[in-house]
């Protein structure tokens, strides 16, 4: 191995670090998850989830081998054949996998399971980076745009039609590193205004009062732009663009959304209206957080895991564990570990030299932050319950094995930041 390809010095060891422990916490409350008291269990028996898990991550550490081994140059050359490669693959699935919990977005290999949806993630990433960081490439350009728009939306609509709506919006924050990288604001605050707009439309019965509101914060707008006629323009088409949201809303909820969708929405709004029916995860998830107080019922005790009052435990609704046997400190620690992970992979992504890793190590950053702010938020009702799992730690060798092709690809390419000159 030559001195350039030793890359254990250059590596970011603390994010390497914060991998393993985040894996090893997720890996404990696994088995908390699926503990029985009644029975002897180990947590090592591959017949429980966590034994699985302990699979799935001694199979992440080869991945990981197989990553750092080879050149960081094939990441770029590659992507583009990548992130065909899963394209393919989201449509077999589509055509020919398994319907899993109303999805039609699984592979069956003997045992096991590979849901291409979770690699899709990376290869975008990829994608993304490498036609951002082409020569000549400028955010401004109309054409440039909506090759970008298009990298991100084709695998998102392909996701959509297999039934996991979940997961493809996590696509919507690669919106960020578009930002990053020079797009308008102005698509981000109508976006935002948007998503706000459709959640207030489900809160209020009497939808003049929000047409009212987005007339008087264009008129606002307007009054301090008055002397620039393509941002009053760009005002004007925001705003019709928001009240289209309000109009668009029943159509989305009663034709688009299959009926655990819609009820999702309904637990979000109202769960204490059915909450024995549809509001019943988010109602037993916050009770279980709750009755850990600051310090938890202790690793192995938690009375609402038990008795599996929370559906999913082990995978969409994890939090629920920590925040049940090891209360407000455990969830505290849990969630500054991940917050720490995020900000050390901005920082990562703003010292690269090279703009296809700087795309890429935002790409990282966003996605995981989406996963650990909308999974936490689902467990305790500020969110909608929309089954997407908590980075590293929900069960699944899908989830983990694209986790850690997302971080360790990126990992590759920061240790090499040195060796280039590209911008």
């Amino acid at each position: 191995m030559t001195r350039a390809d030793n890359i254990s010095g250059n590596l970011d060891w603390l994010t390497v670090l914060l991998f393993f422990l985040i894996a090893l916490l997720g890996w404990l409350n696994i088995f908390a998850a699926v503990y029985d008291d009644t029975t002897y269990q180990n947590i090592f028996d591959l017949s429980l989830n966590s034994g699985k898990q302990l699979i799935f991550i001694g199979a992440s550490v080869l991945l990981i081998i197989i990553i750092m081994v080879m050149d960081f140059r094939f990441y770029d050359t590659f992507a583009y054949i990548i992130y065909g490669v899963i394209i393919f693959l989201l449509i077999v699935v589509l055509l020919f996998g398994r319907e899993v919990a109303g999805s039609r977005s699984w592979f069956e290999l003997g045992p096991f399971r590979l849901q291409p949806s979770e690699l899709a993630k990376f290869a975008t990433g990829l994608a993304l980076a490498k036609y951002i960081g082409t020569s000549g490439f400028r955010m401004d350009k109309v054409m440039d745009q909506v090759v970008t728009f298009a990298i991100i939306g084709l695998p998102a609509v392909l996701i959509v039609l297999q039934g996991d709506a979940g997961t493809a919006i996590v696509y919507a924050v690669l919106l960020l590193v578009l930002f990053r990288e020079g797009l308008s604001p102005v698509l981000l605050i109508v976006g935002a205004f948007s998503a706000i707009i459709f959640v207030l439309t489900l809160l209020v019965e009497n939808h003049v009062y929000l047409y009212m509101g987005i007339l008087s914060a264009a008129t606002l707008a307007i009054f301090f732009n008055k002397k620039r006629i393509k941002r009053i323009v760009f005002i004007i088409a925001g705003a019709l663009v928001v009240s289209g949201v309000i109009r668009s809303v029943d159509y989305v909820i009663n034709d688009v959304l299959k009926p655990h969708q819609q009820n999702r929405i309904k637990a979000f709004i109202n769960p204490d209206s059915d909450p024995l029916g549809f509001g019943w995860n988010v109602t037993q998830s916050k009770i279980a957080i709750g009755s850990g107080g600051p310090w938890g019922k202790g690793f192995l005790k938690g009375t609402q895991t038990k008795f599996d009052f929370v559906p999913e435990q082990s995978t969409d609704f994890i939090f629920c564990t920590i925040g049940e046997e090891h209360g407000w400190i455990g969830s505290f620690i849990t969630i500054m570990l991940f917050v720490v992970l995020i900000l050390r992979l901005i920082f990562l992504a703003e010292r690269q030299k090279w703009r296809f890793a700087r795309v890429y190590g935002y790409t990282v950053a966003c996605i995981f932050f989406f996963h650990f702010a909308i999974n936490i938020g689902m467990t305790i009702g500020l969110f909608p319950v929309i089954g997407i799992p908590l980075p590293l730690f929900s069960y699944g060798g899908s989830s983990f094995f694209g986790f850690t092709l997302l971080l360790f690809i990126f990992l590759k390419l920061d240790a090499h930041r040195t060796q280039v000159l590209v911008h």
